[in-house]
């Protein structure tokens, strides 16, 4: 801002930026979709149980039902137990990229579960899932020139951002449509170089991408296969390894995406596929070459994490229980649910403003946190609350849930044809 004021002081500049920031934020306002912070900080070893600090400079308890954390191996001992152990022994930060100094046995150990994962070589790490998608979908058409990419309508924004930039071709194909994706392919030059980037399972309805299908088209026509199992890793799967996993397709498939920070409860991203590739990514992505590595602490946690849950299958069943109770409770009372099978709960609202008087007023009067969901994560007129029980959401924090939009769905007045029609 003081750069804002020393242009306006200099009186070269005709344009007034501050009125125009305010504008932007002020159009957010005005349609209901200004995102609002909620400052909370999780209680070790009770999550779903956490703190509010309120703008006021008050503390009240909240539960969350909304956070990433899916498994809540944030909070597992053998995850902290590990991040103690490497933060004893190194210290805070990783010291460079990965490039220069920032390479330790913790990356290469997380590196080498997370390929033991999937089944692949190599698996190549970033500091998010959404850089990991976005620094390889921008770096594939430089290894591959003249690539044409076949993206899934819904795909995230991070994939989207990547496609975009690599300035190859793209093709954009109508959501799980297989035959519209078909009719694509066919269109395009035989020996052109093909990739089709989708999702396992698609975070804001809970559907999942039609895998089997898509890997036959890409054999057919002779495509590369890119899948992101960000909201899948660690809870499908005999050992979390995904829907691809589940349903034996990950052999099938040249690269997985995949999060450290949702069900494996720390941060971090990867993409896991041959040696070759990984090697070729690892030298042209600036996303990768340019960017600071993990704390060891982090990637010991994820490791931890990550080997955990390659055999505890008890976790993943109580967290797909979770959901379905759920879901069924919530259909109970009549409101509008979408259910295509996943642990992802979606409760369509389908207008911005009550969306954000809903999640307010579960805040205010019940100390449930649930973030309202917005275009343009979603399109307009399907705004959401949306939800994510874990195996540590218990039946008394499930009871006040489920009391809590009863009594205010019946405030609101708002019943299912009003919220979505």
């Amino acid at each position: 801002m003081a750069y804002i004021y020393a242009i306006q002081r200099k009186g070269t500049a005709a344009v007034d930026y501050n009125t125009q920031l305010d504008a932007a934020i002020g159009r957010l306002h005005a349609e209901g979709r200004y995102r609002t912070f909620i400052d909370i900080a999780r209680c070790k070893g009770q999550f779903p149980h956490a703190v509010w600090h309120r703008p006021d400079g008050s503390e009240r308890p909240v539960t969350v039902w909304c956070g990433n954390d899916y498994l809540g191996m944030g909070q597992h001992p053998v995850v902290l137990a590990a991040m103690h152990e490497a933060l004893d022994a190194t210290g805070a930060g990783s010291g460079g990229t990965r490039n220069i100094s920032g390479t330790t046995v913790w990356h290469k150990r997380l590196e080498a579960e997370l390929a033991d994962l999937h089944g692949k070589e190599a698996a190549l790490l970033f500091t998010s899932a959404y850089l990991a998608n976005d620094a390889t979908l921008s770096t594939l058409p430089r290894l591959f020139p003249g690539l044409i990419i076949y993206s899934d309508a819904l795909n995230h924004a991070s994939m989207i951002e990547g496609i975009r930039r690599n300035g190859g071709e793209k093709r954009i194909f109508r959501h799980n449509d297989v035959a519209h994706l078909r009719e694509l392919l066919a269109a395009d030059d035989p020996a052109a170089p093909k990739l089709i980037a989708f999702e396992s399972v698609y975070s804001m309805d809970g559907d999942f991408g039609p895998i089997a299908e898509i890997v036959s088209l890409a054999e057919e026509f002779g495509a590369l296969t890119y899948i992101d199992e960000v909201h899948a890793v660690g809870m499908y799967g005999p050992r979390g390894g995904g829907v691809a996993e589940a349903r034996g397709l990950m052999g099938r498939i040249d690269i997985i995406n995949g999060t450290l920070g949702k069900a494996y409860g720390v941060m971090g991203g990867y993409i896991a596929t041959s040696a070759r590739m990984a090697d070729a990514v690892r030298s042209y992505a600036p996303g990768f070459i340019f960017t600071t590595s993990l704390p060891p602490a982090i990637a010991a946690g994820a490791a931890a994490s990550v080997a955990h849950l390659k055999t505890d299958q008890a976790l993943r069943d109580a967290h797909q229980t979770q959901a379905r109770i759920l879901k069924l409770r919530l259909r109970g009372l009549g409101l509008p649910v979408s259910d295509h099978g996943s642990h992802i709960v979606p409760l369509i609202v389908g207008d911005p403003v009550h969306t954000k008087m809903l999640s307010d007023w579960l805040l205010e009067d019940f100390g449930i946190y649930v973030q309202p969901i917005n275009f343009p994560t979603v399109p307009r007129g399907t705004e959401r609350l949306r939800f994510t029980p874990s195996p540590v959401h218990g039946p008394r924090e499930m009871d006040a849930l489920i009391g809590a939009l009863d009594s205010l769905w019946s405030r609101c007045a708002l019943n299912r044809a009003e919220l979505v029609g």
